[in-house]
């Protein structure tokens, strides 16, 4: 009996969670269109089956034998609200899982296992499918497990269209394994991997140039003819996991720091200790044209340029000088661009940029009290 029937018999209307806006079966739908995905990230420790309350990893199958687990989570930023504007999903879960297995590598940890969360006002099962995939695509090039995840359908807490995405990981290293700041000593130098663009930091401020400058997204880029400006700002975080792991466990590395939100003026420094410095040369490596670009567009200053955006490097690896050229091989081997940005040396906890006037240059010192969180 619907509702209309039963106020004709005098009877309080029948209400569904449907009506309300949530669709179950919708959310079944999805979970059966994602397991696939899921199943596809299976490694030692983890079968990526859904389903059930929680997911599993078993520590001792994954071959440790005296781990820390280390565990990250984080988000996309409004880089989302660029990939809603112009349906492009299908790299924003790589950029999820790129904020999070990044964070874990410079630990020393392996990535393990990870868990997403995705909320909307009201499932659309494609763009929905979308995400995970890119999402699950994320675990694959990271070399973790997808093994769970949440599913939110909240009708008056977002915006018709909107979603938003969180991330969560898991990660081990052997407990004598851990990269500290004690192993990092001056004369030291520092190697930069190159970042394939933007990653996930600074949108608020691309977002705003675009409508302030009245960018055509989907026309070719002023610096790149063959790339649509919405590709070349969309495309995914870089996950540099299965290039660095090898490495870590040589233990060559000394540091590594991930350059997100900060850039490399306070990303650097929270891998150093109190009375060690890092001196990095801007000269020894091309801005890539999406930061000039960038740089020139919003006529921004070149410390907030490196406290905004990575510049073109996406990661710090910090070395002995002997194992410069033995680590820089490896890297670019495994697929990497790199180049040597600079080198550690005795001083207050910190970081100074520097570089010819017509690219960037920026100084700073990294406050004892800052927030490394």
């Amino acid at each position: 009996m619907d509702s209309k029937q039963n106020k004709s018999d005098g009877q309080p209307a029948a209400y569904t969670y449907a009506q309300a806006g949530v669709s179950i079966d919708a959310g079944n739908a999805l979970v059966r269109a994602i397991a696939p995905l899921a199943r596809a990230t299976r490694r030692p420790g983890a079968d990526a089956d859904l389903g059930g309350f929680g997911g599993f990893f078993d520590l001792k199958a994954a071959g440790f034998n005296d781990p820390l687990l280390v565990a990250a989570n984080d988000g996309v930023g409004t880089k989302l609200k660029l990939a809603i504007e112009s349906g492009k999903h299908d790299g924003v879960g790589i950029d999820l899982v790129a904020m999070c297995v990044n964070d874990l590598i410079v630990q020393g940890a392996e990535p393990l296992f990870f868990l997403d969360y995705y909320a909307t006002a009201k499932l659309d099962n494609d763009v929905a499918t979308a995400v995970v995939a890119s999402i699950a695509e994320g675990c694959k090039q990271a070399g973790c497990a997808l093994i769970g995840g949440e599913t939110a359908e909240m009708p008056g807490m977002y915006s018709e269209g909107d979603y938003d995405l969180a991330g969560f990981c898991v990660g081990a290293v052997e407990r004598h394994a851990v990269l500290t700041a004690d192993k990092v000593a001056a004369s030291d130098v520092i190697l930069g991997l190159a970042s394939s663009g933007v990653h996930s930091n600074g949108f608020s401020l691309v977002r705003r140039l675009a409508a302030d400058k009245g960018w055509k997204l989907d026309r070719p880029a002023l610096f790149d003819q063959e790339l649509l400006l919405i590709d070349a700002l969309m495309a995914p975080t870089r996950i540099y996991v299965k290039s660095l792991l090898p490495l870590v466990k040589t233990g060559k590395v000394h540091a590594l720091a991930h350059i997100t939100g900060g850039g490399l003026l306070e990303n650097i420094p929270r891998i150093l200790p109190a009375n060690l410095h890092a001196f990095v040369d801007a000269d020894a490596w091309d801005q890539p044209r999406l930061m000039a670009f960038l740089q020139a567009q919003g006529n921004i200053e070149p410390e907030e340029m490196a406290r905004t955006f990575n510049c073109g490097i996406g990661m710090a690896v910090v070395v002995a000088e002997g194992d410069v050229a033995d680590v820089t091989a490896a890297l670019e081997s495994a697929g990497e661009t790199v180049f040597r940005i600079g080198h550690i040396g005795e001083g207050a906890k910190g970081c100074t940029v520097l570089g010819g006037a017509e690219t960037w240059s920026a100084m700073a010192a990294w406050s004892a009290t800052h927030n490394a969180a």
